[in-house]
C-alpha cells in the first residue's frame, strides 16, 4: 500500500472518531475528493482494521459510521506543518485587526502544544521555529478599519445564543447615530468587516450589512429569534463580487494577451469561467453583483482589461483605464 493511502486511511479513522454523528459515504467522498467505489473501499478498510467502528443509528436513510471516542487518542499527534499553519492564521488575523479571533486561536495553539508528549515536542519545536521564520506576511496596502473587540465579542455571543441585539449604529453618509434592532446571523470579512443580520424594522425587514467600525455599542436582549432556515451566509456572500450586495448579473471581462497569463492565475469569483481566445486574450465570465467594487479592482489592471458586459460597468471602467507599468 502506498504511504499516501495509509495516511488517508488513518485520517479517515481519526475523522470517524471526531464526528460524533458519524460519517456517511458521501462525507468520505467530499472530504477526500474521491468517487463512491473508492469511498466504499476506504470505509471497508477502516472497518477491518478498527473493529470498534460502529454504525450510527439515525432517523435518516443514510448509513453513518463512527469510531468511539478515545479509541485513537494515542495516534493523534500535531506536526510542525499543522502548528505553523495555525500560527500563520493567527498572524493574518492580527494583521487584519481581528484581535478577538487571533486571541482565540492563540489560546488553542497553546492548548495543542500542551498536549504534545515531551519527546514529540522536542522534535517539533525546532522545525516549527524554522518554518515560522520562513513565513513572511506582506502588509495589506491601504488603511485597515479599526474594530472594537468588545463589539465583536458581544455580537458573537448573541449569534451563538440566537438573541436579538440593539445596536447604536452610525450611518457613514449622514454621520447620524441611531438604534437598530437586529437578528445577528454572522460576519463577512473583506476590505471592510460587516455584521450580517436581519434588520427588524417596518421599513426594512430584510437581511442587511452593518459595518463593524460603525457599530458603537451592542445591547444583547433577552428576546430570542428564529434564524431564517432559507438563509445561507456563503450563498449570500457569493451573490456579490465583494461585500456590497446587489442583484447578480452576467459579467464579462477581456484581458489583453500580455495580461492573460497573469489573469488566469486569479480566482475573481467562485462562478467564473475562462475562455482563451485565438489572439491570446482571455475572457472571464461570472455572475455577481457589486459593480463599484469591480470597478475598484479593475482599475489596478489599467488598459490591460476591457469590460464587455454589463454596459453600466463598461461605462464606469473603459474610459478611465491607465497604462500602468506593472500588473497586479
Amino acid at each position: 500500500m502506498r504511504y499516501e493511502k495509509a495516511d488517508n486511511l488513518l485520517q479517515l479513522a481519526l475523522e470517524m472518531q471526531a464526528a460524533r454523528g458519524g460519517l456517511s459515504l458521501k462525507d468520505i467522498e467530499d472530504k477526500f475528493g474521491i468517487g463512491r467505489r473508492t469511498a466504499m473501499r476506504m470505509r471497508d478498510a477502516v472497518l477491518r482494521n478498527f473493529p470498534q467502528c460502529e454504525e450510527v443509528e439515525t432517523d435518516e436513510r443514510i448509513k453513518r459510521w463512527r469510531i468511539p471516542s478515545g479509541t485513537l487518542d494515542r495516534l493523534i499527534i500535531f506536526t510542525a506543518d499543522e502548528l505553523a499553519a495555525l500560527e500563520s492564521a493567527i498572524r493574518l488575523l492580527d494583521r487584519d485587526n481581528r484581535e478577538d479571533e487571533a486571541a482565540n486561536l492563540s489560546t488553542l495553539s497553546g492548548k495543542l502544544r500542551a498536549l504534545l508528549r515531551p519527546d514529540v515536542a522536542r522534535k517539533v519545536e525546532p522545525d516549527l521555529e524554522a518554518m515560522l521564520e520562513a513565513e513572511g506576511l506582506a502588509m495589506r496596502p491601504g488603511p485597515r478599519p479599526r474594530i472594537k473587540v468588545f463589539v465583536v465579542e458581544d455580537l458573537r455571543e448573541a449569534i451563538t445564543a440566537c438573541r436579538k441585539v440593539k445596536i447604536r449604529y452610525k450611518n457613514r453618509h449622514t454621520k447620524r447615530t441611531a438604534e437598530r434592532l437586529v437578528h445577528p446571523y454572522g460576519f463577512l470579512h473583506g476590505h471592510r468587516n460587516y455584521l450580517v443580520g436581519w434588520h427588524e424594522n417596518p421599513k426594512a425587514n430584510k437581511v442587511a450589512l452593518f459595518a463593524l467600525p460603525n457599530v458603537e455599542e451592542v445591547e444583547i436582549l433577552a428576546e430570542t429569534f428564529v434564524r431564517d432556515p432559507g438563509f445561507d451566509l456563503a450563498g449570500f456572500a457569493a451573490r456579490s463580487f465583494g461585500l456590497f450586495q446587489e442583484e447578480p448579473y452576467s459579467v464579462a471581462w477581456r484581458f489583453a494577451p500580455e495580461a492573460a497569463e497573469d489573469a488566469a492565475d486569479f480566482v475573481f469569483h467562485p462562478t467564473q469561467t475562462m475562455e482563451k481566445q485565438p489572439d491570446g486574450s482571455l475572457i472571464v465570465r461570472f455572475i455577481a453583483g457589486g459593480d463599484l467594487e469591480m470597478a475598484w479592482h479593475l482599475y489596478c489592471w489599467g488598459d490591460k482589461v476591457e469590460v464587455l458586459e454589463p454596459a453600466k460597468l463598461a461605462e464606469m471602467v473603459n474610459e478611465s483605464r491607465v497604462a500602468w507599468g506593472a500588473l497586479p
